[in-house]
C-alpha cells in the first residue's frame, strides 16, 4: 500500500528529502512504498535542484495539509509561523507529522505534543537537532533506563567551522565568517547561528527529553560567537585549549519530594582541554555528549546539518511512521509524542548559583605589583585561581590572562567588581567559560 507524502518546503532539506524519495533503489524496502502527492513552495516558477512534477506543486500549504491523499505530512519550511499553524492544522486532521524545525519545537513543542496526545498521532523530530545525527530517539529510547547527568553538545556547523578556522589559521572571525557566507556554510543574516540562538533551541529540546520535562526556551542564557577575539583563540591555543560554541543541559539536584528537577542549561563560547572528546570536533560537524548512569559517557558525532544529512534523518522519522501503520498503530510499541517523556517538572536555576570554571583575559598596565593585586581580588571573593599569566608587555600595557578553578558565579563576579575598580586594570577584555 502507497503511503503519501506531503512536503511543505522545496528549499535545501526538502528538495533532499524529495530526491530520496524519487531513488528508492538501495534503500529500506518501505520507501519504494512512500509517494510525493504533493509539495508547497513560495515560487512555481524558482529553479529547483530536484525534477518534479508540476501538478506535485503548489503555493498554498494547507491544500498540502488537507489533501486526502496526503498520509503523512513534513514540515520543512522552517520558521515559526505559519509552520506551528500547519503543524497543528496537521494533527488536528489526524495526520502524523515529521518536522525538522527546531525553533517551533523550543518554543511550542508543548502545545503541539498535547495536541498529538489529544489526538492520537505521531510528531517526530529527529532532524529538529544533529542533522544527521541520531539523537533523538536514543535519548527518548535506547538512553531511557539511564540517569543522565548532563548533555552537552557542538550542535552548530556554522559556529564550529568560524572557529575550527579561527584556531586553524589564527583568522580573525569576521574574515572567515565571510568566507563561511560565501561558501554557503552561513546564511546571508547569520544571526541566529553566530548569536547562540540555533543552538538554544536545540539544547531546550535535547533537555526537555533528557529530563523529562519542558524547559523554557527564552530563559536559556545564551552568548555566542560574533563578540569572540582571535587573540582570545590564541591564548587558548597556547594554554592547551580549543574555543567551542557549547551548549550544556545539566542536573543540579534532585528535585525531591516533588519539586521541579533543577538545571542548568546555557549556551556560550568554552574553552575545552584538547583531550575533551568534543575538542576533536571540527568543521561544519556536530557533536553531542551524553553522560549518565550506568552508562557513562556516550557521544554521537556527524554532519550536523546540510540537505544529505538532515533529510537522512526525516525519511529516518517517515519510515518509522510507515512501519507502524503497517503493523497496527501505536501499540507497536514507538512513543507516539515528541514530547511524551514529559513525566516531571523542570526548572531552570538562578545563574548565579551555578558554579563554573573561567577564562579571563585583562588589559592593565605594565607595571610591578599588578599580578599580585589581581590575585588578591579573586582571593578575597574566594576565587581559586588555576593559572595567571602575562602574554604581552611594552609601553602600551599588558594582557594578563587569569584561568579560575571551579567556583560559584556569584563569587566570581564579586571578583570582577573588584578587578574593574583598580586602576591599573584597563578593561575586562574577555570572560569565557572553560571545561
Amino acid at each position: 500500500m502507497t503511503i503519501g507524502i506531503g512536503l511543505l518546503g522545496l528549499g535545501t532539506v526538502g528538495a533532499g528529502v524529495a530526491a530520496i524519495l524519487a531513488q528508492p533503489e538501495g534503500r529500506h524496502p518501505l520507501v519504494a512504498d512512500l509517494a510525493l502527492r504533493r509539495v508547497a513552495v513560495r515560487d512555481l516558477s524558482r529553479p529547483r535542484p530536484v525534477d518534479l512534477a508540476p501538478e506535485l506543486l503548489c503555493t498554498d500549504p494547507q491544500a498540502v495539509v488537507d489533501d486526502p491523499a496526503v498520509d503523512i505530512v513534513v514540515e520543512v519550511m522552517g520558521g515559526l509561523e505559519p509552520a506551528r499553524s500547519l503543524i497543528l492544522r496537521a494533527i488536528a486532521a489526524g495526520k502524523p507529522v515529521v518536522t525538522a524545525n527546531k525553533a517551533v519545537i523550543a518554543r511550542y513543542g508543548q502545545e503541539i505534543a498535547a495536541a498529538a496526545t489529544a489526538r492520537g498521532v505521531y510528531v517526530l523530530i529527529e532532524a529538529a537537532v544533529g542533522g544527521g545525527i541520531p539523537i533523538i530517539e536514543p535519548l527518548k529510547q535506547s538512553l531511557g533506563g539511564n540517569r543522565i547527568q548532563r548533555v552537552s553538545g557542538i550542535i552548530n556547523g556554522t559556529t564550529n567551522y568560524i572557529l575550527s578556522r579561527m584556531a586553524d589559521e589564527g583568522a580573525a572571525y569576521e574574515a572567515v565568517l565571510a568566507d563561511a557566507q560565501r561558501l554557503g556554510y552561513a546564511e546571508a543574516d547569520p544571526a541566529a547561528d553566530v548569536q547562540g540562538g540555533d543552538a538554544a533551541d536545540k539544547i531546550a529540546i535535547l533537555a526537555g527529553l533528557a529530563y523529562g520535562g519542558p524547559v523554557a526556551r527564552e530563559a536559556i542564557p545564551t552568548e555566542g560567537i560574533d563578540r569572540l577575539q582571535a587573540r582570545d583563540v590564541a591564548y587558548a591555543n597556547q594554554l592547551g585549549y580549543v574555543v567551542k560554541l557549547l551548549a550544556v543541559a545539566e542536573r543540579l539536584g534532585e528535585g525531591a519530594g516533588g519539586e521541579a528537577l533543577p538545571l542548568d542549561v546555557r549556551v556560550h563560547p568554552t574553552l575545552l582541554p584538547r583531550q575533551h572528546p568534543l575538542a576533536g570536533v571540527h568543521g561544519v560537524n556536530n557533536a553531542i555528549l551524553v553522560e549518565g548512569d550506568p552508562v557513562g559517557q556516550v557521544m554521537f558525532y556527524g554532519p550536523g546539518a546540510g540537505a544529505g544529512p538532515t533529510a537522512s534523518a526525516v525519511v529516518a522519522d517517515i519510515l518509522n511512521i510507515a512501519g507502524i501503520r503497517r503493523v497496527g498503530g501505536p501499540e507497536a510499541g514507538l512513543d507516539p509524542l515528541l514530547a511524551a517523556s514529559s513525566w516531571r517538572q523542570c526548572r531552570l536555576v538562578d545563574g548565579a548559583s551555578t558554579r563554573h570554571r573561567n577564562y579571563v583575559r585583562l588589559r592593565t598596565c605594565d607595571e610591578a605589583g599588578v599580578i599580585g593585586r589581581i590575585g588578591t581580588c579573586f582571593g578575597q571573593a574566594g576565587v581559586s585561581i588555576q593559572s595567571i599569566v602575562q602574554f604581552e608587555s611594552s609601553e602600551a600595557g599588558a594582557e594578563i590572562v587569569v584561568i579560575t578553578h571551579e567556583v560559584r558565579e556569584s563569587a566570581f563576579q564579586e571578583a570582577l567588581e573588584a578587578i574593574r575598580a583598580l586602576h591599573e586594570v584597563e578593561a575586562i577584555a574577555a570572560c569565557l567559560r572553560t571545561l
